[in-house]
């Protein structure tokens, strides 16, 4: 049975009212996300406010979060009232597409693990439907708020398995909206490629810059160095 907290160094995430809990390759994608310079930053489907705690303790950004499903809501909520910098994060307990019917000002960063799986088949658990499958949250939606609210130089990061993440990239440059960068993550050295980490602009660039990111050695137990120094101010362990 999962943990119903994940503690790290400077907060708490609980976790026992989410579909989704914490897992690694959320934590690398939270960790690696250029927010030093933001001053707004908007995490969409937030879930347990993951993503949003681990941007606010490494950056002075405002930080508004959205969330649809009602009982992440409550868990967001108070992760963020419990966290250091809960002056900061505020939760939007409604839809992306509700959220993006309000005025708002634009934001730096837009940053989100979203619904993915376009393909796969549905799990019977109603909530974790929500949490891993496009439906309540469309790609399309996720675009269209970010033309509309993204600064000019401001960027589009997005967690997503391979094949659903080079869909991704044709809708955006649809949109006007170009593939920067890819970090590509690896559970181990020999292993699968299991997430994307994509980074969009309004700039176009003839070739996005390709990185690969290995989480264990090949031995599959022992953690890289890369992935150590990445997480070392979040985790315990190190």
């Amino acid at each position: 049975m999962p943990n119903t907290y994940f503690q790290f160094k400077q907060f708490r995430v609980e976790q026992d009212r989410c579909a989704m809990k914490v897992c690694t390759d959320s934590c690398v994608f939270g960790a690696y996300v250029e927010v030093r310079e933001a001053q707004q930053v908007l995490d969409v489907g937030t879930g347990t406010g993951l993503l949003a705690l681990m941007v606010a303790q490494r950056s002075e950004a405002s930080i508004d979060a959205v969330e649809i499903n009602p009982e992440a809501q409550l868990q967001a909520q108070e992760n963020f009232s419990a966290s250091p910098w809960s002056a900061r994060l505020q939760l939007f307990p409604q839809s992306l597409q509700e959220f993006a019917k309000q005025e708002h000002s634009k934001y730096d960063v837009i940053l989100s693990n979203p619904p993915f799986f376009l393909s796969s088949l549905k799990s019977p658990d109603a909530a974790k439907n929500m949490a891993k499958h496009t439906g309540e949250l469309l790609f399309e939606d996720i675009l269209y708020f970010a033309q509309q609210h993204l600064t000019e130089q401001g960027k589009l990061h997005l967690l997503l398995p391979p094949a659903e993440a080079v869909y991704f990239a044709k809708l955006a440059k649809a949109s006007d909206l170009y593939l920067q960068e890819v970090l590509q993550v690896y559970t181990y050295h020999g292993g699968k490629c299991i997430r994307h980490i994509q980074t969009y602009t309004f700039k176009p660039v003839p070739v996005p810059v390709v990185k690969e990111f290995y989480i264990r050695e090949e031995d599959k137990v022992t953690y890289t160095s890369a992935f150590t120094e990445l997480l070392r101010p979040y985790y315990l362990a190190f």
